[in-house]
């Protein structure tokens, strides 16, 4: 190749000759990375390895300990296909979770952990923190359960922590064209809000999309990384026009400053940035993407609907839009009704 690999990939050729690349750090799995070398898709690959394992301490400074305990239990999980198949966003959550939990406890023998030790650990982070911290540790428990390590799932009968939803803003229409406002047709920032509120994607999906993925007369076809489902999705008159006033030389419509495609990490710091200087430090990107479900809402969307554009599974998460759009739209209609009737008694 002309170019050099990044640090951390190999190359290789497969049996029909075509060039092959893979992550892969000292004492850590192989992840293989997509795409062609140097693509934009095999970039936003390499960008998520980084991340997920950039979290985990050096090998010296975890705990040396026997078979059996927590430790080594959660450095076995690491190279195990149940672990691996995670996104590779979900992998870099979990395993800062996991790395915090054996910093801590990583010299016990996990078979010694019972149901109250788990309720202890949850008791003591935030609801949604909780949440997080139970999945993460029933993965782990359902490893070591498969493998014989523990009889049990001490965490099976723990009921996820009730947390409120709608803790990330939502994006108003008024913050939306204040932003506009800011940032005007032919920026990155106008072109990132766009995809974002046109697409009803995550970060991670918007700083893959390319030219290369509108095809079929203005079709986006996106492969979410979180997942894998496939989805495509009309391109929005405001969002085709305003591709067409940005032009791009790379194959993601998103260019980092140094170039080449965004991590998802660092868009989010830029667009973090790009939404305080226009005066919007409540909002971010992925309360642009609840706003494209409101709006689809407000529109009379069905669930199904609005779940092919966004890809959410869940049915009853995106009925949450429903809901608020129909109370919003009962509540104007009744108010209206109240005001015709006093006016109609002024007569």
């Amino acid at each position: 190749m002309k170019e050099r690999l990044p640090k951390y990939v190999h190359a290789y050729r497969d049996r029909h000759g075509h060039l092959r690349c893979y992550f892969r750090r000292t004492g850590q799995p192989k992840i293989t990375l997509p795409g062609k070398p140097l693509s934009a898709e095999f970039y936003a690959a390499y960008a998520a390895a980084l991340a997920d394992f950039a979290i985990a301490p050096p090998p010296a400074a975890r705990p040396q300990s026997g078979a059996g305990t927590i430790s080594a239990t959660i450095a076995a999980y690491y190279g195990d296909n149940a672990f691996l198949v995670l996104a590779p966003s979900t992998r870099g959550n979990r395993r800062a979770l996991l790395e915090r939990f054996r910093a801590e406890c990583g010299s016990l023998p996990i078979a010694g952990m019972r149901q109250k030790d788990v309720a202890l650990l949850l008791g003591k982070q935030k609801p949604w923190a909780a949440r997080n911290w139970l999945k993460a540790l029933r993965g782990l428990m359902a490893f070591a359960v498969e493998r014989e390590i523990i009889a049990s799932d001490p965490s099976a009968a723990i009921k996820p922590a009730r947390a409120r939803a709608g803790t990330i803003h939502t994006w108003t229409e008024g913050e939306i064209a204040q932003f506009e406002a800011a940032h005007p047709i032919g920026s990155r920032p106008r072109l990132a809000m766009a995809l974002l509120l046109y697409t009803g994607q995550r970060r991670s999906d918007v700083v893959r999309m390319g030219p290369q993925h509108v095809q079929g007369g203005g079709i986006i076809h996106v492969a979410q990384q979180k997942t894998g489902r496939r989805l495509a999705i009309p391109l929005h008159p405001d969002l085709r026009g305003i591709l067409a006033a940005t032009p791009t030389n790379h194959l993601t419509f998103l260019v980092a400053g140094n170039g080449k495609a965004f991590s998802a990490a660092g868009f989010g710091n830029v667009f973090r940035e790009w939404c305080d200087a226009a005066g919007l430090p409540q909002c971010s990107s992925h309360g642009l993407r609840k706003a494209a479900c409101r709006r689809l809402a407000e529109a009379g969307c069905s669930a199904p609907q609005i779940a092919a554009v966004s890809g959410h599974r869940s049915l009853s998460e995106v009925q949450r839009y429903i809901e608020g759009a129909e109370q919003a739209g009962l509540a104007a209609a009744a108010m209206a009704t109240i005001a015709s009737i006093r006016t109609d008694r002024g007569r």
